[in-house]
């Protein structure tokens, strides 16, 4: 994965910045926070689809970081490889060629993802 971070690295500072964000108390952030996690949770649509949906809009939108964490969801939720190159390909479409530099990314990701997979299935 480029950008300089592993999976994990990733991982382990997703974690420590949220848990000092919400440890401030603010009330707002908190709520954004849960709102956020709960809009993912299975309901009309299945969360395998919302989580595709929000790797396109993090397409679309240009994060890397968001374009990783859903990555990391859509794996834990047995998205297809091909499955995945679809959705890439909507958020090209809906995105445009500024959105190529992101799309590496996301297939190195994806990439990376599917490596660790492999080692913790052999191991």
């Amino acid at each position: 994965m480029s950008h300089g971070h592993s999976l994990e690295e990733f991982r382990r500072y997703r974690e420590k910045m949220n848990e000092k964000i919400l440890a401030r108390g603010n009330l707002g952030i908190k709520r954004f926070f849960n709102l956020d996690t709960q809009a993912y949770d299975d309901g009309a649509l299945p969360k395998k689809t919302k989580e595709l949906l929000g790797l396109v809009a993090s397409l679309v939108l240009r994060c890397d970081d968001c374009v990783t964490y859903h990555i990391i969801q859509c794996v834990e939720q047995k998205v297809s490889d091909e499955e995945f190159f679809e959705a890439f390909n909507i958020g090209l479409i809906v995105g445009g060629s500024i959105t190529i530099p992101h799309l590496r990314y996301a297939v190195d990701t994806l990439e990376e993802c599917r490596k660790k997979a492999r080692a913790r299935s052999s191991s």
